[in-house]
């Protein structure tokens, strides 16, 4: 029996433009007929309203077991293809809670949270006690379990970002200053190298930006919830994780580059850097050490960036956070609440 289940439009607009990713979408609604089948899910969506759906994949409300839950089926690409193992070490302390899943499909059942009520519109003072808390429930410590084994460190992705940056940088033709290159690089090999040796290892949530930061349905469950981060009684739990092994701080990025138009009008390069220690201290995390794999962070986003057409918004963005990090803001980049969120509609 086959389910009609709507595809968004805007998931169909971003896998449309490869071939990997039409052929995605081709089989995506036999992918939700196999995944309802499967698991005897049934859809829990009102008539003619469309599912929800993030970046990488689509999200179904559905009843598992007669229990309000998500189905997320993802297209197959690096980080969807771990994100089910993250989940189950997590055990649903501090993030979604896993039901069932199945690696063929990149299909996931997960509890159902409230997707309107993300961190994105709370009181920043808010949102950094919330983030804090989580990222302490996050950060647990690698064990026996056979998971831990399909995770990439972060200290080897920084090893091979200092070969891949520089060669990135001259191919595109040299985007930005060397000096900040440099600066990212300084980061990869100090916190690659040692990092590695010295650092202490947790799962890192790398994506923990306050979109992916949401409520509970009714407030706060009991058991392992109860620990979990809230804005009056609400508790919070995160989700789409983009998991690594290495040092926390690797994870504050993303609370830099998303709510830029939330710093101080008069001061934003002196509130950008308050942030990331305001954060950083709100997790029990090194600063300065966060300050270093933000930094780096948003220079590879830069040069990711710089090779897309209709990003000119994006790379300025990163460039204006990556440059204020590094202590040295660029001249002539659009004015902090002049930059585009992420996610928004690239440039023409």
């Amino acid at each position: 029996m086959t389910t009609f289940v709507s595809i968004p439009g805007d998931l169909q607009a971003r896998y449309s433009r490869t071939a990997e990713g039409r052929a995605w979408l081709s089989g995506l609604p036999g992918l939700i007929d196999a995944s309802l089948e499967r698991w005897q899910l049934s859809v829990d969506l009102e008539p003619g309203a469309e599912p929800w759906n993030g970046h990488g994949g689509i999200v179904i409300p559905v009843l598992y077991d007669g229990a309000r839950s998500v189905l997320k089926i993802a297209f197959p690409h690096e980080e969807a293809l771990v994100e089910r193992h993250a989940l189950a070490l997590w055990g649903g302390t501090g993030a979604v809670r896993l039901l069932d899943a199945d690696a063929a499909s990149c299909a996931m059942v997960l509890e159902r949270l409230d997707a309107v009520s993300w961190l994105q519109g709370a009181p920043m003072d808010d949102a950094r006690d919330v983030w804090g808390t989580l990222m302490r429930e996050l950060s647990i410590e690698p064990d026996e379990r056979s998971e831990w084994k399909e995770f990439e460190h972060i200290a080897a992705r920084a090893e091979r970002w200092s070969d891949e940056l520089p060669a990135d940088w001259e191919h595109l033709g040299q985007p930005f200053p060397r000096w900040l290159l440099e600066a990212a690089l300084e980061v990869c090999q100090t916190r690659g190298a040692v990092g590695r040796r010295s650092g202490r290892d947790v799962l890192v949530h790398c994506d923990l930006h306050f979109m992916n930061i949401l409520p509970h349905l009714n407030g706060s469950p009991g058991g392992a919830f109860n620990a979990a981060g809230s804005v009056g009684k609400r508790a919070y739990v995160a989700i789409d994780p983009q998991p690594m092994i290495g040092e926390a701080e690797f994870a504050v990025a993303p609370i830099l580059w998303n709510r830029i138009r939330d710093l101080s009008r008069t001061a934003p390069e002196v509130a950008l850097l308050e942030r990331c220690a305001d954060f950083s201290s709100a997790a029990g995390l090194d600063g300065e050490a966060a300050r270093e794999w933000s930094l780096v962070r948003e220079v590879e986003n830069a040069l990711s960036y710089a090779g897309k057409p209709r990003h000119e918004g994006d790379l300025a963005r990163s460039l204006w956070v990556a440059s204020t990090l590094a202590g040295r803001p660029l001249d002539g980049l659009p004015a902090a609440h002049n930059l585009p969120e992420p996610g928004q509609a690239a440039s023409n």
